[in-house]
């Protein structure tokens, strides 16, 4: 999943100009070589260099936003509604419904990606997408009549080195945004700008060394390249699975580093630690294990039926000393069936059998209707009637939009959103899992 897009205020500046970038920078050594920006390819090497200015467009875009979102808060505040409330009313119910032939049209077109699913089962998605376009021509329109109704001033420059905390970089109305509330409110989304960008330099900066070690490798046993890649990875292959090439190639990587004495110079960032709350959420594992996996999920998502036993693999492999907790982030934008299957696991919950229950939520994600959501809760013996009472308790409905506040609050914007003792995963692999836990079982 990747995006070119602590809590200690020095933190964000000191991104600004520690990644400043030059044509010279030693970024990784091997016995023979040193490697620069100038050995990416050109647009590779343009954009690294051009870091310091994708990072100021990123502060002003927060900043546009921030002003943004405040306006409609003055504006909610005076009719007193709540945001939502107001955006709903001016942005959601301004839009119509499309009609039934453009959705027609939609499935049509995109039969190749939607495979055999029925025109019903991605209804709700579709109808979204259509909704998608004039929903933002008319939050643009709202943010026009609301900028002429009241009066924003543009203060101190975001971007402005030697920023103080009071300083104010915008004024809306009566209110003023200082340094302090645009980097409290922006503080998640920089971090994760600064991660990702780190993430495909080092993929990129590996890629590199890789291709020139194997170019020396083979020259020391007169081959080419290509005639040493197929000796050591394409020759060996049996079953030709994209898995065993990656474990041939990350294998052949590491022998390469080691015997060239590969070291990367270019730093990691120091990862942002939140206080993730685990509240009474679903849990297994030790309650005292030294790790804790929070794991955001939409159980109507293919991307979290994915990547779930993936990561319970990699859990596996620590025993006692992972806790992990699931908590509910269902997408009701896009996936109408999430939030009652939600509350369904939470009926489960209360009888035990959460985790056996989310399995099967997951192995069945094109048929989570209500009568399905029963009869899963049949096929694993639960107490029917406490099942459907618990189905409609408005409690564990509360709870669920808890999560997806709490979710919000730490900067969790689809799913799964995977956090390990508080540090957001960026990449859903297995290989950064492991990472991730055994860094932190580090710390």
């Amino acid at each position: 999943m990747k995006q070119i897009l602590s809590l200690v205020f020095f933190l964000l500046l000191f991104s600004f100009y520690s990644f400043s970038q030059t044509g010279n920078q030693v970024l990784a050594t091997a016995d023979g070589f040193k490697f620069t920006p100038a050995d990416f390819p050109a647009d590779i090497e343009k954009a690294f260099n051009s870091y310091p200015e994708q990072l100021a467009e990123t502060r002003r875009n927060l900043l546009d936003e921030q002003i943004s979102e405040t306006l409609i808060a003055a504006e909610a505040g005076e009719r007193n509604l709540s945001t939502e409330k107001l955006l709903e009313i001016e942005v959601a119910q301004k839009v119509a419904d499309p009609n039934e032939e453009q959705i027609k049209n939609i499935y049509q077109a995109n039969r190749d990606s939607i495979g055999d699913k029925t025109l019903e089962e991605v209804r709700h998605q579709i109808v979204a997408f259509l909704r998608r376009e004039p929903q933002q021509k008319a939050y643009t329109e709202l943010l026009t009549r609301l900028k002429a109704k009241f009066k924003v001033i543009v203060g101190k420059d975001v971007n402005a080195p030697g920023l103080k905390n009071t300083d104010v970089l915008a004024t809306v109305g009566a209110k003023k945004i200082t340094v302090a509330d645009f980097d409290a409110r922006n503080r998640i989304k920089l971090s994760d700008f600064e991660g990702n960008f780190y993430d495909q330099v080092r993929d990129q900066l590996e890629e590199v060394v890789f291709n020139s070690l194997v170019v020396k490798e083979a020259r020391t046993q007169d081959l080419t390249a290509s005639e040493f890649i197929a000796r050591e990875i394409t020759d060996k292959l049996t079953d030709f699975s994209d898995q065993e090439r990656r474990q041939l190639e990350k294998a052949l990587t590491s022998r390469l580093f080691n015997k060239y004495h590969v070291k990367v110079l270019y730093r990691e960032p120091e990862p942002f630690v939140q206080q993730i709350s685990t509240d009474d959420d679903p849990s297994r594992g030790n309650p005292n294990a030294p790790v804790t996996v929070v794991m955001f999920s939409d159980f109507q998502c293919p991307a979290c039926s994915a990547v779930h036993p993936v990561l319970k693999k990699v859990m596996a492999e620590f025993g006692d000393k992972i806790r992990f907790v699931v908590r509910d982030f269902p997408l009701e934008n896009v996936h109408e069936n999430a939030f009652r299957a939600a509350l369904a696991a939470n009926a489960a919950n209360v009888q035990g059998k959460f985790f056996d229950y989310a399995e099967i939520l997951y192995e069945n994600q094109d048929d989570l209707g209500d009568a399905s959501l029963k009869k899963f809760a049949a096929q694993l013996g639960l107490n029917i009637e406490q099942f459907e009472l618990d189905l409609g308790n408005e409690k564990f409905a509360d709870e669920i939009r808890k999560d997806i506040a709490d979710g919000k609050r730490y900067g969790v914007t689809g799913t799964p959103t995977i956090f390990i003792n508080g540090v957001k995963v960026r990449r859903l692999s297995e290989e950064s899992f492991r990472k991730s836990i055994e860094r932190a079982l580090s710390r």
